[in-house]
């Protein structure tokens, strides 16, 4: 098995080894390529371009000046498949400070050999085709290496005799001079040009002003035979449009009379047609929503006094049925009253006194409820008297009345029952 390796447009990727001892190699660059592992091996190479300073110092020329010269390279290893295996097989497995190195050393020993047969000036005042030369002359060298040049620059020349200076001030001192006697000679031409130009003007402008004031003339002239013939045109425009004025007037005052008949006859059309709607609308809105609202009000009217009638038929009938409801009811209650005293009677006859006494001993709690009702809203009582054995000799007499108190109020003599007639007893 194996791995896919990629690689981007700035980047080459070389691929070398594989089955049976193969020697083949793979050279790819913004794409991709697949390598056996153990037994294929992949290395980089970077193609991006490298800028490459260099520098010559205290270099002798043709004519034995010292000169000091930076230039300024650009390089990239070239991408053409013969080119790029012979970049490989001189830098692969180099980092990009190492290719630089070669590079300079092979450029600096060109521009060493160039200086050595030019002039100051042909350096100086021609760097272009200086450039040009020491490309042309390297191109080759670094080309067997696969690199190709893309730029060579001069970024600076000097020296330390003073050389370049001088000549500078030589040229500097006869463009100075130059430069003055072009600026009088062109100051004077100037004035004279200046002069010439002002004369010129002046006569132009004179001619001009004469011919301006002659026209003007004319045309003042000329504006005033207009405006006479215009004030005459106006006021006979104005007459005639004064008469047509009056002429159209009176049309106008003539149809607006016309126009006042037609509406006066519209008007009284208009009118005698609202009479009339105003009278439909009078009998519409007025008369026979009043005969309805008559006849509506006595259909309401008549119904009321059929459920008036009919209401208290049924409220006459509801009473009676209620009556003749109660009056059985009382019926049935009399009777069932009547049979139930007339068996208490049969068995109070068949009992006698000990029926009475069941009767009047079963009133008896009801009876005393009824005497004790106004005592339940006592909070407390106090009986005030100076004998210990007071309250218990207050206690046995009511007990010693109660018998004759019920046989007042009912007839029966309760002393008779044992109980309480031991009682009672005990207390005589």
């Amino acid at each position: 098995m194996g791995n896919c390796h990629t690689v981007g447009p700035n980047e080459a990727l070389v691929v070398s080894g594989g089955c049976c001892g193969s020697d083949y190699k793979q050279y790819v660059f913004g794409g991709w390529a697949w390598a056996w592992w153990c037994i294929s091996d992949t290395q980089r190479l970077s193609l991006e371009v490298m800028t490459i300073l260099c520098r010559c110092e205290n270099i002798e020329t043709s004519e034995g000046v010292p000169l000091f010269v930076t230039g300024v390279a650009q390089v990239k290893i070239m991408t053409e498949k013969e080119l790029l295996a012979v970049a490989c097989e001189q830098f692969l497995g180099k980092n990009v400070q190492d290719i630089k190195n070669v590079v300079l050393q092979t450029l600096e020993g060109h521009l060493r050999s160039i200086l050595g047969t030019l002039t100051v000036e042909q350096i100086y005042q021609d760097r272009d085709q200086f450039a040009k030369l020491v490309r042309e002359v390297a191109a080759p060298d670094v080309g067997r290496m696969g690199i190709e040049i893309l730029s060579f620059t001069i970024k600076d020349v000097y020296d330390k005799v003073d050389y370049l200076s001088s000549l500078g001030k030589t040229q500097t001192a006869v463009v100075q001079r130059d430069a003055d006697i072009g600026v009088a000679e062109a100051e004077r031409d100037a004035g004279i040009r200046e002069a010439e130009c002002k004369r010129e003007m002046l006569d132009v402008k004179f001619v001009a002003d004469t011919k301006i004031a002659d026209s003007k003339r004319a045309f003042e002239l000329q504006k005033s035979a207009f405006s006479e013939e215009v004030n005459i045109k106006t006021a006979e425009a104005q007459l005639a449009y004064e008469l047509q004025g009056a002429r159209e007037q009176q049309k106008i005052r003539q149809e607006e009379i016309e126009i006042e008949i037609v509406q006066r006859k519209k008007q009284i059309a208009v009118e005698t047609q609202e009479i009339l709607r105003t009278d439909k609308e009078l009998i519409a809105t007025v008369r026979r929503p009043a005969e309805a609202e008559a006849h509506r009000i006595q259909q309401i009217a008549e119904g009321e006094k059929v459920k008036q009638v009919l209401l208290a038929q049924a409220e006459a009938e509801k009473i009676r049925k209620i009556g003749e409801a109660e009056a059985s009811v009382i019926e049935a209650m009399g009777k069932a009253e009547a049979e139930r005293m007339k068996l208490k009677a049969e068995a109070y006859q068949k009992y006698g006194d000990s029926a009475k006494m069941a009767l009047v001993l079963e009133a008896l709690p009801q009876i005393a409820a009824k005497i004790a009702a106004p005592l339940t809203k006592v909070d407390e009582i106090v009986i005030l008297s100076g004998d210990n054995n007071k309250v218990t000799s207050e206690v046995n007499r009511l007990l010693a009345e109660l018998p004759a108190s019920v046989h007042a109020l009912t007839g029966v003599d309760l002393s008779k029952i044992p109980l309480i007639k031991k009682a009672t007893g005990a207390q005589v």
